[in-house]
């Protein structure tokens, strides 16, 4: 049972409600989002407003979906923006000199993207080199190796490529339904798999897990393999809909990335997370921006907005994290 959640005997009602309110924080901060930008302006309620609120931060949650894993693990992957750009070029590359159609270019900007995963996961696993460091280095590396393979042209796509990001499934938005789907497959292998539980275990106690017998190594590269495979998808999903990428594509997309999850609930300290999680900090970061121009508010405060509800959210983690530490220091029993 969770320390938070379980052990209420013995404890006063304000303390059960605090717990609670720690471990719903991201769903309480969105449902007030909701609410402020829909008294602001009612237009923002309308099921159109809304639906090209999760459209726009389809392409987001995917990648925040595979960061969550990384998270979960303890970790960080600051190559994800990097990886968003040259995974779907190179899917690109090959959909023009091999005449493949959209469905296929997505099969290899997924397996690039993979490729691309392993590569930081033989550092971290194999030369045991700190994550944060790995990935910031193959940041620059993926993003150089992109650039140098278009000269910092623009690389436009096939009009069969803004055709498929502009289409739709019984009125659904493939961007939207694409987004559903990968959120889906997370929450079963995290919830329902052997796997899932071994991410979590790893993330809760690494020496732990490892008595266990889960096989930590794998386990942990795994889980870069999926981040990137994750922000491929996502990539090549937000190109769909523009139909061409540039050298600036995806540029700094790994702090929205890393936001959302964090925002859903993923503990910068592993264990803690989940991919429905990931999907409402994605949509929650999409919210404010949309809110905010509904409401006519300066678009120069949108970051300082986004900042604030990223504090609040990493401070409630902080909190949580500390009174589950407590909770566990105060349920242990003496030896007789």
């Amino acid at each position: 049972m969770s320390p938070l959640g379980a052990r209420t005997l013995g404890r006063s009602p304000s303390e059960v409600a605090l717990d609670l309110a720690l471990r719903h924080a991201t769903y309480l901060i969105f449902l007030a989002v909701i609410l402020y930008f829909g008294i602001q302006s009612p237009a923002f309620l309308a099921p159109e407003s809304l639906g090209n609120v999760v459209k726009q931060a389809s392409f987001i949650g995917i990648a925040a979906i595979g960061m969550t894993f990384v998270l979960l693990t303890g970790g960080i992957d600051l190559s994800v923006g990097s990886v968003m750009y040259l995974a779907p070029l190179i899917a690109g590359f090959a959909m023009e000199a091999f005449g493949l159609g959209v469905p296929a270019g997505l099969v290899v900007a997924v397996c690039a993207g993979a490729v691309l995963g392993a590569i930081n996961a033989l550092f971290i696993v194999r030369f045991d080199v700190i994550p944060f460091i790995v990935t910031l280095a193959t940041l620059f590396l993926f993003r150089g190796f992109g650039t140098w393979l278009t000269s910092s042209r623009q690389f436009d796509f096939a009009p069969e490529m803004r055709a498929f990001g502009l289409s739709s499934v019984l009125g659904i938005p493939t961007p939207i339904l694409v987004f559903a789907v990968v959120a889906l497959a997370a929450h079963v292998v995290l919830s329902r798999t052997p796997f899932g539980r071994q991410i979590y275990a790893l993330g809760n106690d690494a020496e732990g897990a490892r008595k266990a017998g889960v096989r930590v190594g794998v386990v942990k590269g795994s889980v870069y393999v999926v981040s990137s495979a994750s922000a491929a998808l996502a990539g090549f999903v937000l190109i769909a809909q523009i139909g061409r990428l540039d050298a600036a594509f995806g540029e700094g997309r790994e702090f929205d990335v890393i936001a959302a999850a964090v925002l859903g609930g993923a503990s910068l300290f592993g264990g803690v997370g989940s991919a429905w999680g990931a999907v409402i900090g994605a949509t929650l970061i999409q919210t404010v921006k949309l809110g905010l121009v509904f409401a006519g508010v300066n678009l120069y405060l949108q970051p300082i907005m986004q900042g604030l509800i990223i504090f609040v959210a990493v401070l409630a983690d902080s909190l949580r994290q500390r009174r589950i530490a407590i909770s566990r220091r105060r349920h242990i029993r003496p030896s007789a």
